[in-house]
């Protein structure tokens, strides 16, 4: 049985050696050969020249895909599971913020119970800048309120799931992607093991507030028509208090006359209602955008180099 572990990277050539220390430990502990799917999205670094030279000490063990640019986490992901061969498949980060051994009992765990998928949830963001912490919890409560598929809180895309599950995963071929999401929309038998947040053991995070942020309205806008709803209610009751006032005022000037020309008043009005038209034009045009993106039918990713360069899979 074959275990493969998908590694996407970026900018990680600090982390990778720590990373790979650690998985030796704990190879030992299973009863699966492993090979390993390096994903290089585009890194500035000296990511690749490692990723090389990993891949030609352990040419069957060892493989590695560099992007022509930087595609963003979810191709990573897509990547890693189009080229992933073993009978479980699994996803890490190279910070070790996926601690390694907890594959061993994620396996016993996937065993044991005849499931799925065994995925991982941190129980809290310790060390975490406060504000990313409440709006992270915000974004859960929200998409679990909203959205169409459950998120559990915490929720890491560090998982190990059978070849079934990785198979249905790759049927959904969407450009807009968000992977949270669609393991969950996929069902499946699936349970979570929580553990104790840890940070990074080398290097600094990619993510910045402003594209955690972007990438969680765009897991909003994925898995959930609701803010379209709100947009129609909004519009419907702006229309219905605009009439309402409109009424009010000639009846009010019929029977007291004009007592004042308002256009302060007149003014502050056409700002808010020009305000809510321009919140409604947005959230309607993000959901536009998609579908452009969508019906362009560009490949997910493009890869400039690999090891393995006859593989089918080196640009969808």
């Amino acid at each position: 049985m074959l275990l493969s572990v998908i590694v996407p990277c970026f900018n990680e050539e600090k982390s990778l050696p720590y990373f790979f220390t650690e998985m030796k430990k704990i190879e030992q502990k299973l009863p699966l050969e492993i090979e390993y799917i390096l994903i290089d999205d585009g890194s500035t670094d000296q990511t690749l020249p490692l990723m090389q030279h990993l891949a030609k000490e352990n040419p069957k063990k060892i493989h590695y895909y560099s992007f022509s640019r930087n595609f963003g986490k979810e191709a990573a992901i897509y990547a890693g599971l189009q080229n992933a061969k073993g009978d479980y498949v699994t996803l890490m980060d190279a910070d070790l913020q996926d601690p390694p051994h907890l594959l061993v009992e994620m396996y016993q765990l996937l065993v044991a119970h005849h499931l799925d998928c065994v995925g991982t949830r941190r129980k809290n963001r310790a060390g975490e800048p406060k504000i990313r912490s409440f709006f992270a919890d915000l974004f859960y409560r929200l998409m679990n309120k909203i959205g169409e598929t459950e998120l559990v809180p915490g929720v890491r895309d560090f998982r190990l799931m059978t070849r079934k599950m990785v198979n249905a995963v790759l049927q959904i071929t969407e450009y807009n992607r968000f992977s949270k999401g669609i393991f969950s929309w996929v069902g499946f038998q699936t349970e979570y093991i929580a553990y104790e947040n840890v940070e990074r053991v080398a290097g600094k995070t990619s993510w910045s507030f402003w594209q955690l942020l972007k990438y969680s309205l765009d897991g909003i806008v994925n898995f959930s028509d609701v803010p379209l709803n709100i947009a129609s209610f909004v519009g419907a009751f702006s229309c219905l208090g605009s009439g309402l006032a409109l009424i009010f005022i000639v009846i009010r000037a019929l029977l007291f006359g004009d007592p004042t020309s308002g256009w302060p008043s007149m003014v502050s009005i056409f700002l808010f209602v020009g305000g809510l038209q321009l919140l409604c034009l947005g959230i309607i045009g993000k959901y536009i955008g998609k579908i452009f993106l969508e019906t362009k039918k560009r490949p997910h990713y493009l890869i400039k180099e690999s090891d393995q360069e006859n593989d089918q899979n080196l640009g969808k």
